[in-house]
């Protein structure tokens, strides 16, 4: 399974409100939240993003509440994956449970910037910065974590499970 698109770059401590702003949690309508996505962080991010770009960011990704609506937001907005140094365990969890790809590796979070085009290997955790020429190993999923991500989140992994 492999991604491109360009990067967007963000810091340390993206929290679930900077992702998806509490003013918007009265819908839990996917397109609807992907409308708002970031908006508070970067006001131009859902007018820039294309489906297959990606999120790069520093330690502690998803920190603060346990809204699954954060990843729904970044996933249905276009993004194909987050890259970060760290990421909160809980919206580590949610964002596999609705099959967002997400990979951690200090040194691809460190270097890339804005506007990078990257390309990810998930099988390998393979990050390529096709802008810079530089390669980093992030960390891989294991198999039946990317059967989760394929088949688009938990649930739909559970229901099509033989």
């Amino acid at each position: 399974m492999k991604a491109s698109g360009k990067a967007y770059k963000y810091g340390n401590n993206i929290d679930t409100d900077v992702i998806i702003p509490a003013r918007y949690l009265n819908s839990s309508e996917p397109e609807e939240l992907a409308k708002h996505c970031m908006e508070d962080i970067d006001k131009d991010f859902v007018s820039n993003v294309r489906k297959g770009d990606m999120i790069a960011a520093g330690k502690n990704f998803g920190c603060g509440s346990s809204r699954e609506h954060a990843p729904i937001a970044i996933k249905t907005a276009g993004i194909s994956c987050v890259i970060a140094q760290s990421f909160a365990r809980i919206f580590y969890r949610n964002a596999v449970n609705i099959g967002l790809p997400i990979i951690e590796c200090e040194e691809a979070s460190e270097k890339i910037e804005a506007g990078d085009e990257i390309e990810i290997d998930f099988d390998k955790g393979q990050i390529y910065n096709k802008t810079k020429k530089e390669s980093y190993k992030g960390q891989s999923f294991p198999p039946f974590m990317q059967e989760i991500i394929k088949s688009e989140g938990l649930i739909n992994y559970i229901n099509h499970k033989d």
